[in-house]
């Protein structure tokens, strides 16, 4: 398999991978704030505050969140205030912080949109938002090509420096290419479980100039050793939403015996490089053609993975390795065909 890397550039000072988007600099490990909106355990601001310094110390500079997940874009203003006093506009410059414009599907004016924005970057302390991430629910109502259209002049009047989606499939991202809508990204689920990417989202994206940034890649944790070995975990186990929601993918996927057998061929390529699960989950998805960065979920003061998540960088799997995975993988059921494409597990 060739192994195709979009707008990557060398690991910098502190070993991290980057990787472009437009003249913006992407750690390729995203730190997700999903986590803060509920679910997850409590989070504490200040403690969260302090993790997040931690993070940027460590080298992982890029953040992931949206305008419904709580209170992340007052965090997200909290901290760039809190970085810039400490450590000065320098460093301030070295982070980014991407969020998602996920309006409920109506009318879409030019000032539902720029209330909307505006309202981002108040809460987030920033003249321009590095990136908006656009969702919607309802393909059948076409106000979403309005809501497009008013985040591009709003882009080009420099209040927002890229304008990207999340879970929008392949067809609707055909669309906007006919439209003469310009895209930089698309936020989709992918992992070693999930690779609908594969089938027509990773071509669309290399021929379009526009990368994939990956969450679920981590299945919400279940992707690693905790649960290698272990019996079905029933739904009181489970207890973040991350968990019960990529339980579910894994039992459409093939179910817990599957899932068992690609754990323990995980762990072979992982204990030969002195790795973890984790680390080989998230490198096999760093590798696949046109993605930028994975999002792997911060709960921020509870839990925290800087360490290992910096082994991804020195990680290089050959193909003795992505055979062994693809053995397991190859015998589970087609998630594109009873799915269907990104995102489309939104809209049933």
């Amino acid at each position: 398999m060739q192994i195709i890397y979009i707008n990557c550039v060398p690991s910098d000072t502190k070993g991290v991978e980057t990787a472009a988007l437009g003249d913006l600099k992407v750690c390729r490990i995203l730190n997700g704030m999903w986590q803060v909106a509920g679910g997850h355990g409590r989070i504490e601001q200040k403690r969260a505050i302090d993790e997040m310094m931690a993070y940027h110390d460590s080298g992982f500079t890029s953040w992931d969140l949206a305008d419904i997940y709580g209170p992340a874009e007052d965090f997200i203003g909290d901290f760039r205030k809190r970085l810039a006093e400490e450590k000065g506009a320098g460093e301030l410059a070295k982070m980014q912080a991407f969020t998602k414009f996920v309006p409920e599907p109506a009318r879409m004016t030019k000032a539902v949109v720029e209330q909307a924005i505006e309202r981002s970057r108040r809460r987030m302390g920033v003249e321009s938002i590095d990136l908006v991430q656009f969702h919607w629910w309802d393909y059948a109502n076409p106000a979403w090509l309005d809501a497009l259209v008013h985040l591009s002049e709003l882009r080009d009047a420099g209040k927002i420096r890229n304008v990207g989606l999340t879970n929008f499939d392949t067809d609707h991202m055909q669309d906007m290419a006919d439209a003469g809508i310009r895209i930089a990204s698309n936020q989709v689920q992918y992992s070693i479980i999930d690779q609908r990417p594969q089938v027509k989202m990773q071509e669309f994206c290399k021929k379009n100039n526009v990368v994939i940034f990956a969450y679920g890649t981590m299945c919400g944790g279940l992707l690693s050793e905790k649960y290698l070995g272990k019996s079905e975990p029933s739904s009181a186990q489970l207890d973040t939403l991350s968990l019960r929601k990529y339980k579910k993918m894994i039992d459409a996927w093939g179910g817990w015996k599957l899932f068992q057998e690609l754990l323990t061929a995980l762990k072979q390529v992982a204990t030969k490089y002195n790795a973890s699960i984790a680390n080989v989950t998230a490198r096999y998805i760093l590798d696949r053609p046109a993605v930028a960065g994975v999002i792997i979920g911060a709960r921020l003061g509870i839990a925290e993975h800087r360490q290992d998540n910096a082994r991804v960088f020195e990680l290089r799997l050959d193909e003795e390795d992505r055979e062994k995975i693809e053995a397991v993988t190859a015998r589970s059921r087609n998630l594109f065909e009873l799915i269907g494409d990104c995102g489309d597990e939104y809209r049933y």
